[in-house]
């Protein structure tokens, strides 16, 4: 067995047990089910089956088959002895086009979080990880804004039948992904490339978000509210102004884009010295409805970005040499995540608590004799545990973490080819096995409960 372990010192806030450590997993990447029990296409489902979009033809059909394994999933999670799970609802499986509810797909959801629930596990739900309904794409998805008010009703029913399941909700995840790399560079669903719809698109995603807030609010005044941002640390390795500058408007772009509407009610004028022409039409009142304040942010991080100017008005990716990756091609930058966090507290005086709800690695991991070792994965989670404790002792409230991922799984646009998953899933026979990581995190969490 490969000889490595954790690397955390006593005084970390990991070994607090008030410290939400928890595993996270979406909806359209591990359920499956695709047709099942009513649930109507998605924007994923029509973009993996268009060919050449996804690494190998891959979709999202079975996945995981946790829509018939839950129960199973539920087992392996308590088994962990992890404080939380993060979870996201499917859209076209609670909701009908006329925006009825399908009483199975909302069940499923229902049992799910009773049983999660039973074991003592904490619930963080997340409404939208990308699965928009096919039938609202084809009315102009996120750049029509009639699917923010969707949106809304979709909060509203699902707040109203989960109500009391769920310890935390969160609207929308990673925003950026859906707007920039589904609008501007067609890497995602819908596939569109265009950047006036990339700004439109994101202004009706926090739109809808605002609009969600007062719904979860009104139907299930016990839970957290909040919502997750992926965000990117950019550098450069330029000499120049313009490379500093270049540098400040890539964090621009992937982080303030989101995170100023939200906390200052406002976008980043430099938004459109990257992007001139790209404004959103916005209405009056937008922005406030866009910054209603926030119990949590949850913040998503796995890599930085290095730049270089592009002698306009832009940057140009350069990236660095003999420097560690992971499977995704991902620079390994702990450093990173310590940098955005202690930023943010300095440029946000509103900065709500923060829950770090994903950070992960992905590794070609495979079953040898049994067993799964994933030593990068070990150092890497170690590594970023120990970045997000620095960052505790210099004041950034951060109240818990989540891997991800709970499992292998549709990995997007890479299919199944990238392993995120601390628990290896065999695609063939639905087999999971824990890898070395896994075993791991429970030792650690069971070290933790026994001490004083």
């Amino acid at each position: 067995m490969v000889n490595i372990e954790f690397d955390l010192p006593s005084g970390s806030v990991l070994w607090n047990k008030d410290f939400l450590l928890g595993v996270a997993t979406a909806a359209y990447q591990i359920e499956g089910a695709a047709t099942a029990d009513g649930r109507l296409p998605s924007i994923w489902d029509t973009f993996s089956a268009t060919p050449g979009k996804v690494l190998h033809g891959d979709t999202g059909d079975v996945a995981c088959d946790h829509y018939h394994r839950w129960e199973q999933d539920v087992d392996l999670i308590a088994s962990l002895h992890v404080d939380a799970y993060r979870l996201s609802i499917s859209w076209p499986r609670v909701m009908d086009a006329e925006g009825n509810p399908n009483r199975k797909g909302l069940a499923f959801y229902k049992r799910l979080l009773k049983a999660l629930r039973e074991r003592g596990l904490k619930t963080f739900v997340t409404l939208y990880h990308w699965d928009l309904p096919q039938h609202l794409e084809d009315a102009g998805g996120w750049v029509n804004r009639d699917t923010a008010l969707r949106f809304a009703d979709y909060a509203d029913l699902v707040s109203r039948e989960l109500a009391g399941l769920v310890d935390a909700w969160a609207t929308l995840n990673e925003p950026w992904c859906s707007a920039y790399l589904g609008y501007a560079n067609g890497h995602h669903a819908p596939g569109k490339q265009d950047i006036v719809f990339a700004t439109q698109a994101m202004h009706h995603l926090l739109l809808g978000h605002g609009l969600a807030v007062r719904k979860l609010r009104a139907n299930d005044p016990g839970a957290q509210v909040g919502i997750v941002a992926n965000v990117g640390r950019g550098t450069t390795n330029g000499g120049s102004a313009a490379d500093r500058r270049a540098a400040e408007l890539f964090e621009i772009q992937h982080n303030n884009w989101v995170l100023d509407p939200l906390l200052k009610k406002q976008y980043p004028a430099a938004l459109w010295e990257l992007w001139p022409g790209a404004q959103p039409m916005a209405l009056d009142g937008d922005m406030d409805i866009i910054g209603a304040p926030l119990d949590y942010l949850g913040i998503n991080y796995y890599f930085r970005t290095n730049v270089v100017s592009d002698g306009a008005h832009g940057f140009t990716e350069v990236p660095l040499a003999g420097v560690e990756r992971t499977q995704m091609g991902w620079e390994v930058y702990p450093q990173g995540l310590y940098d955005l966090l202690t930023g943010f507290k300095r440029n946000y005086p509103q900065l709500p608590p923060i829950y770090i709800t994903e950070n992960g690695t992905a590794s070609d991991d495979k079953v040898v004799d049994g067993a799964v070792e994933d030593p990068q994965r070990i150092a890497f989670l170690s590594r970023h545990w120990t970045a997000v404790d620095s960052a505790v002792k210099e004041g950034v409230d951060i109240r818990g973490y989540f891997i991800w991922s709970l499992m292998d799984n549709f990995e997007w646009a890479f299919g199944y080819e990238r392993r995120f998953g601390i628990v290896h899933v065999d695609y063939a026979t639905q087999a999971r096995t824990p890898k070395r990581s896994a075993q791991l995190v429970k030792r650690f969490l069971a070290d933790r409960a026994r001490r004083e």
